[in-house]
């Protein structure tokens, strides 16, 4: 008896562990995750064709069940599940994933909502015409057949493909340590690319992208920039960047626009995008938008978005696309088997490859051809000289008393061969008459015709080739169609700015909080003494405070009592009816609790020679260039810092040589030069601007010229005009001057302005 000890083999399990995963890696590259270069088809894809033409399921045939093809393919090709098999079908029938299906389905095949398909007993299918492109010729020896999982059948380790399927239907795949993402291309492009290519093998990259000019993908949509184009033609990887198409609709009866999508990017989901969108509209990420509706049918998609009145669209629809899938980008890895290798391969190298494959595919079926007529031609050289005889043949038969020895007296008279004596044996009487004896002459005369005809093709490599261009000549023209997907040349961030007229607004802000805008154009020009028309509805107790002037281009700066600065452009801003009171800032800002806006600037462009003048209540002052706030963010950032139990009260904008005047509620106020204020940092504190009696507080800061008059208002209602000459030029940080005096009638100064 063997002791199982003298069995045991020792083995070092770091060597065994690493052996097996290389092995178990492998399997999964190259007999799961990956297509072939050859024919862009991965196992379970060939098999699925194989098994669907096996079973004479053509594209001209009736329909068969889904069932009954899973069960052939894993019965008898693909050891695996049931459900991987018909996932796979299902993905080659749906006409939203492939550029071009493979798979003819009948029933729910799911949809691009991501709508799951009916159960493989229900559902129907039968190749698509384009399939029978990947499998003809097949039976003429083009392809190696190889024994299947338990080597009871042959199945064809490669597909014949007459189109280059990998570019044309792209393919994804995660295999071990690697993946692949190639995007689906226009077949006409792609067929243009190879035919200038078979004439010109030196043709560069750049060449060959004047015939295909990127990805073509099923759901249309747009591609920006050529940037990552090139970088994946020429290095194998690239990112895309694949955009929705959107049009903007206007309802002149209700006086409102609305966005409609029309094709969205490849591999989103339709029904999570719009329930991304209506997420966001619940969140106030995205305001503006009043319903959302899925009107989408047979003819192709439509989702309505419906816009609040006065609301810009191109301010929505690029929200739409930064924050939603409208706007994806798609990641090229260019990664196929090559040789039973997986490469990262250019856009030249997956034509030649395929090119090449071709090329010995052509051989292949142009040596079976010619061996299958030169057998031919040998059988009715026979029947040639049996009717050129016909006589001494049928006397020689007579006199045999078997079969056996009419072969051998035929062989050995006419100097024929055993295959030549069977057909002459085998010939009906019927060959014998006129018509029949033409007929096999005339054979013989165009098999001879052919064989030289094969015999030229398989001597000359530019036959070959021509025959490749010819045969994808004619797949061009029986399947090719116009490219779907619209690639735009700018790479660069398309800005709100060159969609919108530029145009003068009328912006109007009310003292609690409410703006709008209106074009000036609304406001019409009337001679003196007219009554005037309605600017701005107002609630109680509520008045306009700011009226100004600026372009749909410009910024407006909001600050706020707690020292912030935020940021909106004025075609941003709610467009409302004449006499509508607007929105409150406070939404469009989104400010916190206590936060509210004390001052506003409107600046058309952040320049280096221009500077902020800001005062606090307690009355101290800072100057900062204007260019310290000329990156944008989202939220607000600190404009100045604030002491405790201080607040921001006004800024003012300034080209650094002018005069500044502050004005308090005690009726004092101080005139100074703005040199006297040295330029500082964005969160810096400032300098003291006037020294304040207790109780006392900075109500109003002015810049000033020489010609200058400041009007000063008491909270009685009283008010006075003086000629800023008449605020004498003091230090920075005195005590000022009386600007009013602060009586029982008059009472406390309430503000300044410039007039």
């Amino acid at each position: 008896m063997i002791n199982p000890k003298e069995k045991m083999l020792h083995v070092n399990i770091e060597d065994e562990l690493k052996s097996a995963y290389i092995d178990y890696a492998m399997s999964v590259i190259i007999g799961r995750a990956l297509p072939d270069v050859r024919d862009g088809l991965k196992p379970v894809h060939r098999r699925v064709l194989y098994a669907m033409s096996d079973l004479n399921n053509d594209w001209n045939k009736p329909y068969k069940k889904s069932a009954r093809i899973v069960g052939d393919v894993i019965g008898k090709y693909h050891p695996h599940g049931d459900a991987a098999v018909y996932d796979t079908i299902v993905r080659m029938a749906q006409d939203f994933s492939l550029r071009y299906p493979l798979v003819d389905g009948q029933g729910n095949f799911g949809s691009i909502d991501g709508d799951p398909p009916a159960a493989m007993r229900y559902t129907e299918i039968r190749m698509a015409e384009l399939s029978q492109e990947m499998l003809a010729d097949i039976e003429k020896e083009t392809v190696d057949f190889g024994p299947n999982y338990d080597e009871s059948l042959n199945e064809p380790f490669i597909l014949p493909a007459k189109f280059p399927n990998l570019l044309v239907n792209g393919s994804s795949g995660i295999a071990v340590g690697m993946s692949t993402n190639i995007p689906p291309h226009n077949l006409n492009e792609v067929i243009d690319g190879i035919t200038k290519m078979i004439d010109n093998p030196d043709i560069t990259i750049e060449e060959l992208m004047e015939s295909i000019h990127g990805p073509d993908f099923p759901t249309a949509g747009f591609i920006y920039g050529r940037e990552g184009i090139n970088s994946a033609y020429k290095n194998g990887r690239g990112l895309i960047r694949v955009r929705g198409r959107v049009v903007i609709e206007r309802d002149e009866r209700k006086d409102r626009e609305s966005i409609i999508i029309t094709e969205i990017p490849y591999q989103v989901n339709k029904s999570r995008l719009i329930e991304k969108i209506a997420e966001l509209v619940r969140g106030k990420k995205i305001e503006g938008i009043s319903e959302i509706r899925d009107e989408s049918n047979r003819e192709g998609i439509r989702v309505f978005i419906g816009l609040k009145r006065g609301e810009v669209p191109e301010v929505i629809i690029n929200k739409l696309y930064k924050q939603t899938q409208l706007q994806e980008t798609y990641g090229v890895i260019m990664l196929a088997i090559v040789n039973n290798q997986p490469r990262i391969l250019d856009l030249k190298s997956i034509l030649m490859n395929f090119i090449q494959y071709r090329r010995v595919i052509v051989t292949r079926r142009t040596e079976y051809e010619l061996r299958k007529a030169k057998d031919r031609r040998h059988l009715l050289e026979g029947l040639e000289i049996a009717l050129n005889n016909i006589d001494r043949i049928i006397q020689l038969i007579k006199e045999s008393k078997t079969t056996e020895k009419a072969s051998v007296g035929l062989i050995q008279e006419f100097k024929l061969d055993k295959i030549q004596a069977k057909a002459i044996l085998e010939m009906r009487l019927q060959r014998l008459t006129g018509m029949e004896r033409q007929k096999i002459l005339d054979e013989l005369k165009k098999l001879k015709d052919s064989i030289k005809e094969l015999e030229a093709i398989l001597s000359s490599d530019s036959e070959k080739f021509r025959i490749i261009k010819e045969e994808l000549r004619e797949i061009q023209k029986k399947y090719g169609d116009e490219r779907k997907t619209e690639i735009v040349d700018s790479t660069t961030e398309i800005k709100i700015e060159d969609m919108i007229a530029e145009e003068d607004m009328a912006v109007t802000v009310s003292h609690t909080g409410y703006i709008k805008r209106n074009p000036i154009s609304l406001y019409r020009a009337q001679g003196r003494g007219g009554k005037g028309i309605k600017a701005m509805g107002v609630k109680e107790n509520d008045f306009v405070t700011e009226l100004f002037v600026a372009s749909t281009h410009s910024y407006i700066l909001f600050f706020t009592n707690t020292g912030k600065i935020h940021w909106l452009k004025v075609h941003e801003v709610p467009q409302a009816g004449r006499a509508a009171k607007g929105k409150a800032i406070v939404n469009i800002l989104q400010l916190q609790k206590g936060e509210k806006v004390t001052a506003m600037i409107p600046v058309r462009e952040f320049e280096e020679d221009k500077f902020l003048i800001m005062a606090t209540q307690k009355g101290i002052v800072k100057k900062t260039s204007l260019m310290a706030y000329s990156h944008v963010r989202v939220g607000g950032i600190i404009a100045l810092k604030i002491d405790e139990g201080d607040t921001l009260i006004d800024v003012k904008l300034t080209d650094g040589n002018k005069g500044i005047l502050l004005g308090t509620k005690d009726g004092k106020a101080i005139r100074f030069e703005e040199k006297e204020i040295r330029p500082i940092g964005r969160t810096g504190r400032g300098v003291k601007g006037i020294k304040l009696r207790k109780g006392d507080e900075v109500v109003g800061v002015e810049i000033t010229d020489t010609d200058t008059t400041i009007l000063t208002v008491t909270e009685n209602g009283y008010g006075k005009r003086t000629d800023v000459s008449q605020y004498r030029l003091q230090s920075r940080g005195g005590m000022g001057t009386i600007n009013i005096k602060n009586t029982e009638r008059n009472g406390v100064v309430v503000g300044i302005r410039k007039t």
